[in-house]
């Protein structure tokens, strides 16, 4: 079993409510859902962090269309499409 740590953190008491409903719906611990939550969180953000990131240097290096040349690209689309 992988090494765990504990952390704490404040929420609504509305929040708190419907986290123990679930809890009870899933027959799961609060501690489960918000364990899954948390990774979740952080998966999703990293990720987008990541694609920011790649981004950023995507423009650094001249990767992209100006606004004229996407609209010219979405337009050759559109003319594609309906060929």
């Amino acid at each position: 079993m992988s090494k765990t740590t504990v952390i704490t953190g404040r929420v609504a008491e509305e929040t708190s409510a419907k986290l123990d409903r679930l809890a009870t719906r899933m027959e799961r611990s609060r501690s489960w859902i918000v364990a899954r939550a948390v990774e979740e969180f952080v998966l999703s953000e990293t990720e987008l962090m990541d694609s920011l990131d790649e981004a950023e240097r995507q423009i650094e290096r001249g990767e992209y269309l100006t606004q004229e040349e996407m609209e010219a690209w979405v337009a050759g689309l559109r003319r594609d499409a309906a060929a």
